[in-house]
């Protein structure tokens, strides 16, 4: 289990961490809430024929109850977070984007706290704020962000603190595939309306879309969109300590400063590699401060998620078990 648990924070690291770039790249010539409308849509559509074509789909039999449980978490994870944060890459450099959203640790942490009671340790605490205090030092005092840009990415990455912590106990199927398929078309629908309402459509150009744009689009289809966003929600799922799944948020900043350089020709300096070093060693606080529990030491159950889902069971006797969200996510951003 320890070895799945490190192989899947490893795809989240690097997969979302070259997704900003991707991201960018693909906002040059495609509007960013139609293309991902599309990309979303497309990776959907395929995961659930083959959810169809395994039988997950009759054995499951979604009703309204776990579509409406898609149609949230997907809409808090791929809506709000990943559509804002492409429209907000027309504004806001992509690094900086992924810096912004290093907030998400203590989004996180603060619903743990206050939904599911979980107490964060000081060890803990204190690898998020030498992670932040990294974050500052990438980004200094010369750069100027947009703040409406900066406001959506924020709220994104609320959002996307709320969707992680209501997926672990939502009524999802519990086939990884049919679940990230579900949410996946969900967000597609929400994302094509909303493009379309914000004129998008006017803005789409076959003739004038370049290759790159076309090439970073099939990324994060086939990456971001199923390879990551399984690895993620297996991870919400796996029984790993909330600390250690957030340890993402920074390590993607490193990353795409680092992409950004060697592929975007943004320069680098003794600044960014200190603070990038820093941002790295608050990972490794946070893993070690993460508070030994005694179901770790054994193969996790899908009820095992945490002192609410206890406090459900002791209450009620027996509880439903929690379905896994999918074996692949973020497809974001």
């Amino acid at each position: 289990m320890r070895t799945k648990i490190v192989i899947a924070l490893g795809i989240v690291y690097v997969v979302w961490g070259s997704t900003y770039l991707a991201i960018a790249v693909a906002d040059r010539t495609l509007p960013p809430l139609l293309m991902l409308a599309v990309r979303f849509g497309l990776a959907g559509g395929l995961m659930y024929g083959w959810s169809l074509w395994r039988g997950d789909v009759a054995r499951a039999r979604p009703g309204r109850r776990e579509w409406t449980a898609a149609a949230i978490v997907g809409g808090l994870l791929l809506f709000v977070e990943t559509g804002g944060v492409a429209w907000a890459e027309q504004r806001v450099a992509s690094g900086l984007t992924a810096l912004l959203i290093a907030a998400v640790p203590l989004f996180s942490a603060l619903f743990d706290r206050t939904v599911f009671g979980i107490r964060i340790s000081f060890g803990a605490l204190g690898g998020i704020a030498t992670g932040l205090f990294g974050v500052a030092l990438l980004v200094g005092q010369s750069a100027h962000i947009d703040p409406v840009g900066a406001a959506v990415i924020l709220g994104g990455g609320l959002a996307w603190a709320g969707g992680s912590a209501y997926a672990r106990v939502a009524p999802l199927p519990r086939a990884p595939f049919l679940s990230a398929a579900m949410q996946m078309l969900c967000a597609a629908a929400l994302l094509a309306v909303t493009g379309a309402a914000m004129g998008e459509i006017g803005r789409v150009h076959p003739g004038a879309v370049s290759s790159g744009s076309l090439a970073a689009f099939a990324y994060l289809v086939v990456f971001g969109s199923i390879v990551a966003f399984t690895a993620y929600g297996w991870l919400l799922r796996s029984g790993a300590p909330t600390v250690v799944i957030s340890t993402y948020a920074y390590v993607n900043p490193a990353i795409a400063v680092f992409l950004g350089w060697a592929f975007a020709g943004e320069a680098v300096g003794s600044r960014e590699l200190a603070a990038g070093a820093i941002v790295v060693a608050s990972v490794g606080m946070l893993v070690l401060a993460r508070e030994p529990h005694a179901h770790e030491h054994a193969e996790p159950l899908p009820e095992t998620v945490g002192p609410y889902l206890r406090r459900k069971e002791a209450q009620e006797g027996s509880i439903r078990p929690v379905p896994q969200l999918a074996d692949l996510r973020r497809m974001a951003p």
